[in-house]
């Protein structure tokens, strides 16, 4: 048992720098490898996009091919009366799910479609009452 002892005190503790080159003290691993996971959670797709605006609307028009007008509709306190006012803007949303009039549509901002489309139709949230 004795000699088992003196081997082990005998043996030096590892210093926080190692004589072999590029490996790195456990604190510096642990933090980049939590930043490479970080960056591995974000796909390549979404890199560098930001984060991109979404409203939630109502279609009012569906006679354009793969194209509705989406109805936003917010609230605004009035400056004067303290009241809140209802105030309506409207998108023209590429859509490929087939959303149809009355239908409740979640839309995102996109790069320029055409003209006047810069939304696209991302999920269809309340089909029309029939």
């Amino acid at each position: 048992m004795a000699p088992v002892e003196e081997a082990a005190a005998t043996t030096p503790v590892p210093d926080e720098t190692s004589a072999v080159e590029g490996v790195r003290p456990a604190e510096s691993v642990s933090s980049s490898a939590e930043a490479e996971a970080t960056s591995d959670a974000t796909s390549p797709i979404t890199k560098g996009r930001g984060h991109r605006v979404q409203k939630v609307g109502t279609v009012s028009s569906d006679k354009m091919q793969k194209t509705v007008v989406v109805r936003v509709d917010r609230l605004v306190k009035h400056p004067k009366y303290r009241r809140y006012v209802r105030r309506t803007s409207k998108f023209m949303a590429h859509d490929d799910l087939g959303s149809t009039t009355g239908d409740r549509v979640r839309i995102v901002e996109t790069r320029p479609l055409s003209a006047n489309k810069r939304w696209r139709v991302v999920e269809i949230v309340q089909k029309a009452a029939k």
